[in-house]
């Protein structure tokens, strides 16, 4: 059973790139695979390894100057999700794109897994879903909005073009595994929202800790590995990957007549060209042979 560990930390970190080569190596020799990245501003990504693979890691990070404090999720796979280990330069360990936007400064209040449900159920609460429309797809909170967003560096325009519906609202914000509520409820502050709360821990403890029979979640919840998603317990979903544009695809989306595996989902049947479907193609022909002489294929 493999240990896999979701996390990021808000720190100064001044030279990134003097930390991405001692990470890489550690990473490299405790069979550590997944992906990290590194920004003036912290760290932030997912690893999967043996036990004693990934606490060496997470004793590396917390030893990094500003990250003692370091929390992480953790769940489980019965096969590696990750084909190799990158460490990654990044001007931003989550990309926003607003230069002022400091969590280290401030953030919404936190609240917990257990308080989560009384809060989004208060009639002046707006709940906000920050995630990207292919992740709100699958699975979102009961009476969530969806800004339909395709990334997060759309969100403040969004924000800025919908403002006026939250006026008198307290707003309660929520993503994967939190990141991304940092940063955009120190947005909404400096925006002059006052009362902005995010779930801690995100969708990931919430899913961890809330049992399925209290639950207001409504579907699963992607992640960015090969599991695809995850349900309550954490378990692995029911999605899978588009080998074409990396979209979850849900069993009826499997179903529809334009899924072709590797190549081809609803999603983006009009997205690619016909050099392009046939390199999918050919890509997924490669990862058949592999897995039939059970062997690991980059392209998985």
């Amino acid at each position: 059973m493999l240990t896999i560990a979701a996390l990021y930390h808000f720190t100064r970190f001044p030279d990134p790139a003097a930390l991405r080569g001692p990470l890489a190596d550690l990473c490299a020799a405790q069979g550590v695979r997944g992906s990290l990245l590194l920004a003036q501003e912290g760290i932030n990504g997912t690893i999967a390894g043996s036990r004693a693979g990934i606490d060496a890691v997470l004793a590396h990070i917390r030893a990094l100057p500003g990250c003692a404090d370091l929390e992480w999720k953790e769940s489980h796979a019965e096969a590696m999700p990750f084909g190799r280990m990158k460490v990654r330069l990044k001007r931003e360990i989550v990309t926003m794109g607003v230069p002022d936007v400091d969590p280290k400064a401030r953030v919404g209040h936190y609240v917990t897994a257990a308080e989560w449900n009384d809060l989004i159920r208060q009639p002046d609460v707006a709940v906000i879903d920050t995630r990207n429309d292919y992740e709100v797809a699958i699975g979102t909170f009961e009476g969530a909005v969806d800004p339909a967003t395709a990334s997060f560096r759309e969100f403040p325009k969004w924000w800025e073009e919908n403002r006026d519906r939250f006026h008198n609202k307290r707003v309660a914000m929520f993503c994967t595994g939190g990141i991304r509520c940092e940063k955009s409820t120190n947005y909404l502050i400096s925006q002059g929202v006052e009362e902005v709360f995010h779930l801690k821990g995100g969708i990931l403890k919430y899913l961890e800790e809330v049992p399925a029979e209290q639950s207001l979640w409504q579907g699963e919840c992607y992640v960015f590995d090969s599991r695809v998603s995850v349900g309550h317990g954490l378990v692995p979903g029911q999605n899978e990957s588009c080998g074409a544009c990396r979209r979850p695809v849900t069993p009826e989306g499997r179903a529809h007549p334009a899924y072709e595996k590797g190549a081809c989902c609803a999603a983006c049947a009009d997205e690619y060209t016909p050099e392009d479907r046939a390199r999918f193609r050919e890509r997924q022909r490669q990862m058949d042979l592999a897995a039939a002489r059970g062997e690991a294929h980059l392209g998985g």
